[in-house]
C-alpha cells in the first residue's frame, strides 16, 4: 500500500521531563535518604531530587537510578559495570540491548543535569508527522514497524537504521527491533502521530524531505518448523 508522509515538525530535545512521574520522584528521594518525600509540594520534588543526587558519588548516583528502573533486567554487576561506564561512553546509545536505551537516557538525561555536565550529555529527537493512505486501511493506529519503515523513505543514506538495518527497512522481513528503536509512538489525531526516538537513530539531519511518499508491505510471518 502506498502512503504520503508528512514531517509537520521535528525537535531536539535532552530531556522529556514528563517521563518521571510524582510516585517515581517520591521513591527515587527515599532512596536517595531524603526525608519525608511523600509530603512535599509535587513541584518541588524534581529539584528536590536534583539536589540529593548530589550527596552521592556519580557513580553510586548512576546505581541507585539503575537498580530501581532496570533490576528486572540487570544483575548487580551488570548495574555496577554501567554506573561507571556511563561516566565515560554514552551507553544509551551503546549497549548491546537496544530495548534499554530509552530507559537509560531519561536516567543518563537526569544525571547529566545534577552533575552539571559529569555524564555525557545524550539527546532525542521528537517527530511530528502524518500517513495518509492511498486507499482504505482497516488498521486503527499504526504500528512502530509499519512506522519506521514508512519513515526510512524520507531518511538519508546516512541514517543509522538505514545502514544496520537495510533489509529490514528495504523489504518485508519481519523487524521487531523497530519496538525499542522508536521509544514511543503516540496517535495524536486520526492519521497524525508524535514519536520519540534517540537522536542517535534519527536526527533532524536525516530527514531530507518534509513530504515523501512510501509504500510499506506486511512483513511475512515464517511458519515455525
Amino acid at each position: 500500500m502506498k502512503f504520503k508522509i508528512k514531517i509537520t515538525d521535528a525537535t531536539t530535545v535532552e530531556e522529556i521531563a514528563s517521563y518521571w512521574s510524582t510516585e517515581d520522584y517520591i521513591q527515587l528521594l527515599e532512596k536517595f535518604n531524603y526525608p519525608d518525600a511523600a509530603n512535599a509540594a509535587k513541584d518541588t520534588l524534581n529539584e528536590l531530587l536534583l539536589m540529593a543526587i548530589t550527596d552521592y558519588e556519580p557513580n553510586e548516583a548512576a546505581a541507585i537510578f539503575l537498580e530501581y528502573k532496570l533490576s528486572d533486567h540487570l544483575n548487580d554487576g551488570q548495574i555496577q559495570q554501567i554506573s561507571n561506564d556511563m561516566l565515560l561512553d554514552k551507553v544509551v546509545e551503546e549497549y548491546p540491548e537496544i530495548s534499554l536505551h530509552a530507559t537509560l537516557f531519561h536516567i543518563n538525561q537526569l544525571l547529566y543535569k545534577a552533575f552539571n555536565g559529569k555524564f555525557p550529555n545524550t539527546k532525542a529527537t521528537v517527530i511530528d508527522c502524518s500517513f495518509t493512505a492511498s486507499e482504505e486501511t482497516s488498521e486503527a493506529a499504526y504500528p512502530k514497524e509499519m512506522v519506521l519503515k514508512l519513515l526510512g523513505a524520507g531518511l538519508s543514506d546516512r541514517n543509522l537504521v538505514n545502514r544496520l538495518f537495510s533489509e529490514q527497512m528495504a523489504g518485508n522481513k519481519p523487524f521487531p527491533e523497530a519496538d525499542d528503536i522508536l521509544w514511543e509512538l503516540k496517535q495524536t489525531d486520526g492519521n497524525h502521530y508524535k514519536i520519540l526516538t534517540s537522536e542517535n537513530w534519527i536526527s533532524k539531519d536525516d530527514l531530507t524531505t518534509n513530504e515523501f511518499e512510501a509504500e510499506y508491505e506486511k512483513a511475512e510471518v515464517l511458519e515455525q518448523e
